[in-house]
């Protein structure tokens, strides 16, 4: 039962992010539980690794998404 609170606890939390910290949390819950996975200690580290990876995707998409709506001169 502890282990399925750990595994829908992240789920409740991105169905009620804000879209600004979408990819950081996102990124953050699948790093922690992986993270978890691996063994003692690092799901901080895997939560921290996965909000980073996951922001860093989501604002280059942002980037391409802001580049293509602008006007070509």
């Amino acid at each position: 039962m502890r282990t399925l609170s750990f595994l829908l606890l992240p789920l409740l939390l991105i169905a009620t992010a804000p879209a600004s910290a979408k990819g950081c949390l996102r990124g953050a819950a699948a790093g922690a539980v992986g993270g978890h996975l691996v063994g003692k200690g690092h799901a901080v580290l895997g939560a921290a690794a996965g909000c980073a990876a996951t922001h860093h995707h989501y604002a280059q998409k942002a980037r391409a998404a802001k580049k293509a709506a602008a006007p070509h001169r």
